[in-house]
């Protein structure tokens, strides 16, 4: 019975020397993957933080941005504006070329009459010469 007794004593110390190393084995990986577990929480709060930073910058770009498009858009209008102001500009001045053309035509075609006018005044200008030319010579003539 002793035996029995020592046996069953030998039998639960050997368990409990299992179960101590077992025991100490779980506590030796619990402390690994609480290491672990603190590593990676660090990890997922940087990364956060991170995350959070180009979140901000994002916003100052996107806000940057679109000031910029703003300006832009401003810009865009000012020039539409302007080429429209430019466009009623080129109509005015075609319209006054136009008139100014045509004003050009008549002022040609009056110089070429006169200028015909005057070729013929010079002829009868040049047949009245002849005439007195003539005239005088007749009268001359005369005198004599």
């Amino acid at each position: 019975r002793l035996t029995r007794q020592q046996q069953e004593i030998n039998s639960l110390i050997q368990r409990k020397s299992a179960v101590d190393e077992e025991n100490a084995r779980l506590k030796n990986e619990f402390g690994n993957l609480n290491r672990k577990f603190k590593d990676k929480s660090q990890e997922l709060k940087d990364t956060e933080e991170c995350a959070q930073k180009k979140e901000e910058q994002n916003r100052l770009v996107i806000k940057n941005l679109e000031e910029e498009n703003k300006g832009l858009n401003i810009c865009c209008a000012d020039l539409l504006s302007d080429l429209e102001k430019l466009r009623k500009q080129e109509a005015q001045w075609k319209k006054e070329k136009s008139g100014n053309d045509t004003r050009i035509k008549n002022l040609e075609n009056y110089l070429a009459v006169t200028r015909e006018q005057i070729k013929s005044l010079h002829s009868m200008c040049s047949n009245l010469s002849s005439q007195v030319d003539v005239k005088q010579e007749e009268l001359f003539q005369k005198d004599c």
